[in-house]
């Protein structure tokens, strides 16, 4: 097997760099390297580290060696800490990639690499990506209970409990003339059954763990010169949109990402909708309306000298939470209040009562949100082969005789087993991996 490297820590300068070498021949690089015997394992030692002809000296750094299997990719890794310079870096990968099977490692080689020597299953190796991904606490706090084996434990849990009622069921198949209790498939319905219905539990979670993931969706939607825009650079704390008076000036939608009480969440400000004649303007209200009909919160927003936009609640989508807004109060001479749970009237040009919606909005995302409970499946994978377990367990319980109730058990245990990567991996170890980043 090769010897991978790569640098570990970020690029460009910066006061420490960390090259992460893992593989065979990690630790006679660092003897070729130094020209020295090896330190200490988990020790870290100062060495000179010179060019491999000792033409000239790279750097002085910091050695680090960690022994397989217990190291994190279960091989020997050996670490660097060099001065961030980048000439300094470009030097050690230069001598490395003179060294016979050695190579530069591709992205998320180093978690595969523990996941193949055992290390971790498939679920801690996801959790490790996102907690390097991570940009809010929530985020953050998923992530690392991921990668410590929640999601893992509990598929795990799941898979056992099975494979215990496949051999039950196998038993009984295979030894019809033994002296077995009767009517074992008939004992095992129940316990089936319960485990089917905790796995529909797992699933109808409101894709909770995917959201903490990707985002909450929040979509302003209304007639044109409501205010939309204005609302946006105001959430953002900087000028996102173009706000003008001139009805019709939003033709795209516009993004921010926030994170709202620790939780992440991208807000939208859309095209006003009304019946347009422009062409370039009509595309903008069909994207306006194809965003509410994703959103998980549409702020409906109207305005005081705004009179047209009542077509704008004719929406399919029924899952949202809605806010009403009626925007530019100062016109009028009202004052801003909180009309009800989610009613509010304000002025977002006067700053007035805007911190009420976003105080009321925050608690809203923070509740759909919540990372306190039980571990929630972060991906469309894990969803997939949830649902195809959860099929194949409701196929057992009509199926008409025990050869084929025991394979619908094995197909839910092998759906199980494709999350946490105990079986027919293969084809999904690319894709798992490739989202990491160079060094992880």
């Amino acid at each position: 097997m090769d010897t991978v490297f790569a640098l570990a820590s970020g690029r460009g300068r910066a006061g420490i760099a960390v090259v992460r070498l893992s593989g065979p021949a990690a630790f006679d690089a660092i003897t070729k390297l130094t020209d020295k015997p090896l330190p200490k394992i988990r020790y870290a030692a100062l060495r000179e580290v010179k060019s491999l002809d000792r033409s000239f000296l790279i750097d002085e750094a910091m050695v680090i060696l960690f022994e397989g299997p217990k190291s994190f990719t279960g091989e020997d890794v050996a670490e660097i800490h060099l001065h961030g310079g980048p000439a300094i870096v470009e030097a050690l990968f230069a001598e490395l990639l003179k060294l016979p099977d050695f190579r530069l490692a591709e992205p998320g080689e180093f978690t595969r690499r523990a996941f193949e020597h055992g290390r971790m299953d498939l679920t801690a190796a996801e959790g490790i990506g996102d907690l390097v991904n991570a940009e809010t606490h929530a985020q953050h706090q998923q992530a690392l209970r991921q990668m410590r084996g929640a999601l893992g434990e509990l598929y795990s849990k799941w898979r056992e409990s099975l494979v215990g009622s496949l051999a039950h069921l196998e038993a009984d198949i295979d030894f019809p003339d033994e002296d077995l209790p009767d009517g074992v498939a008939g004992a095992i319905r129940p316990k089936i059954a319960e485990l089917r219905s905790e796995i529909e539990r797992h699933l109808a979670d409101g894709g909770r763990g995917e959201k903490i993931r990707d985002g909450l969706d929040v979509a302003i939607v209304g007639a044109p010169n409501v205010g939309k825009s204005s609302l946006l650079n105001y959430l953002a704390r900087r000028d996102v949109a173009i706000v003008s008076e001139q009805a019709g000036t939003t033709r795209d939608v516009m993004e921010v990402h926030l994170d709202l009480g620790g939780y992440p969440v991208t807000i939208a400000d859309t095209a006003g909708i009304r019946d347009a004649e422009d062409m370039v303007e009509q595309e903008g209200v069909r994207r306006a309306r194809m965003r509410a009909e994703a959103a998980d919160i549409i702020i409906f927003m109207s305005a005081e000298n705004v009179s047209e936009g009542a077509e704008i609640l004719n929406f399919s989508n029924s899952n949202y939470i809605r806010y009403d807004v009626r925007n530019k109060v100062d016109l009028s001479g009202d004052e801003p209040i909180t009309r009800g749970e989610r009613q509010f009237d304000l002025s977002v040009k006067y700053d007035r009562g805007v911190e009420a919606l976003l105080s009321k909005l925050t608690d809203d995302v923070t509740s759909m949100l919540d990372v306190s409970g039980a571990p929630s499946l972060t991906r469309m994978r894990h969803r997939r082969a949830l649902e195809d377990c959860v099929q194949a367990l409701y196929r057992f319980d009509q199926a008409p005789d025990p050869e084929l109730a025991a394979e619908d058990v094995r197909l839910a245990t092998r759906a199980l087993g494709r999350i946490t990567g105990r079986v027919d991996v293969e084809d999904i170890l690319d894709v798992v991996f490739g989202d990491f980043c160079i060094g992880k």
